[in-house]
């Protein structure tokens, strides 16, 4: 198939195109970092939370490769291709944030968090998948390594936001209750709320889209004159497809995905209690420690992301990923044993560098092997590469943490640090020479 010859773009241009990971990843941020803290002031125990943040993986699972495959076969000459997805998710997605505060129960706080996932969901992947089509191979890195930027950027903004209106608008002397949210954390949603559309907004108005080949535009035509029926079991025939005709170093990257995003769902979701356990903070307390944390890992990222370029140029993407996700490892296995709160953002350095390595580095290398037609699709199937793993942990971690972790956040920290290492050692099998050279 023949496709338009993509143009090289400004770093000034690139940078435009990003500006809407901010917006989503603010509200990630808040998601790892403010969900689970929510869950508990509404009343969760602790071994629940892997199964109330189910919504992410389910939605994650179904949402984003079913919109990437409808966005491969859509066009609007107004609208674009892949615009009109991650404008709308933008939108549901703002005002679940909006809402979310607002959680009368911990019932409603659940559901809201479905719908915030399907949005988020709906943004991502076509997002992604935009950058891809903008960029001639040259330049994937550099977009991708930009995406990781804002990514970081967006989590340490809401991160930042939490402990910040934690400490200037906590009352001291009033005790975390359950089933009720301080008003402190207010704010943070709402500030992504407006973010989430108005970044988004900024990347739309800057960015045009690269209108289809003529051989592309055929193939949409053809797809707008199925019946309804023939457009809806499209997707799932172009998935099913798709995976069975997915390269080998895909089904390599699966099984690093596997260790390294349970590891990073248990992370997200028993940081907090660790520092109740040992710090002996409170809620509150804890909740604004693991939002430093996480400022602390995603400002290193946002310094290393475009430095991780010329290294992985250098060095060979595989053996950049692999120390990077090593180096994820040690930080988690130091992180228990460190009772000071200013000393034990050190081992953070670590963890944002594995962050920007998890962030564009795999995304790199799947943009440059799968083919360009097919790119929304296999974003979408690379997702679910993330939203599995999840799924499992979320089933069979809270069992885990309960039976044999002993309840305890030190033990579900260390064993997130354990699958970390296992994901190194597994990514030094990503040898992508057989499919395109990295």
């Amino acid at each position: 198939m023949n496709f338009i010859k993509k143009p090289s773009l400004s770093f000034w241009q690139i940078f435009n195109m990003n500006v809407g990971f901010l917006g989503i990843q603010f509200s990630f941020g808040l998601q790892q970092t403010a969900i689970n803290p929510v869950f508990l002031f509404l009343g969760a125990s602790e071994d629940m939370l892997p199964i109330l943040n189910i919504a992410g993986p389910v939605t994650g699972l179904i949402i984003q490769p079913i919109i990437g495959a409808i966005s491969d076969k859509t066009w609007s000459p107004r609208f674009g291709r892949r615009k009109p997805f991650f404008l709308i998710g933008a939108i549901i997605g703002s005002l679940c944030l909006f809402a979310f505060p607002l959680s009368p129960a911990l019932w409603f706080a659940v559901g809201l968090l479905w719908i915030l996932d399907v949005g988020n969901n709906m943004a991502m992947e076509p997002y992604r998948a935009f950058v891809g089509d903008k960029l001639p191979e040259k330049q994937l890195s550099l977009g991708y390594q930009m995406q990781s930027l804002f990514v970081g950027a967006g989590i340490v903004l809401a991160n930042a936001s939490i402990f910040l209106f934690q400490d200037w608008f906590s009352v001291d002397d009033v005790v975390d209750v359950a089933g009720s949210i301080p008003k402190w954390l207010y704010y943070s949603f709402f500030i992504g709320a407006f973010l989430s559309v108005a970044t988004i907004l900024w990347s739309v108005l800057k960015t045009p889209e690269i209108p289809p080949s003529e051989e592309e535009f055929e193939e949409i035509k053809a797809h707008k004159a199925m019946s309804f029926g023939q457009r809806f079991n499209m997707p799932f025939v172009e998935i099913a497809k798709a995976i069975k005709e997915m390269p080998s170093f895909m089904w390599k990257l699966s099984v690093v995905y596997l260790f390294q995003w349970y590891a990073l769902f248990v992370y997200w979701q028993f940081i907090t209690p660790l520092f109740m356990s040992t710090m002996g903070f409170n809620l509150s307390e804890a909740a604004a420690q693991s939002a430093k944390m996480s400022t602390t890992y995603n400002i290193t990222t946002m310094i290393v992301a475009l430095a991780l370029v010329p290294l992985a140029l250098k060095y060979g993407s595989k053996k950049i990923y692999a120390a990077s996700l090593l180096g994820t490892g040690l930080a988690l296995f130091a992180i228990p044993y460190i009772s000071d709160s200013i000393y034990v953002l050190f081992p953070m350095v670590l963890f944002g560098i594995g962050w920007a390595a998890m962030m564009g580095i795999p995304y790199t290398m799947v943009a440059k092997i799968v083919p360009q037609d097919r790119r929304g699709v296999y974003m979408g199937i690379l997702n679910m590469m993330i939203v599995i793993p999840m799924g499992i942990e979320t089933v069979t971690f809270g069992p885990i943490f309960k039976n044999l972790l002993g309840g305890n956040a030190v033990n579900a920290i260390l064993f997130a640090g354990t699958f970390f290492i296992l994901a190194s050692v597994f990514s030094l099998r990503l040898n992508v020479k057989a499919d395109k050279e990295v």
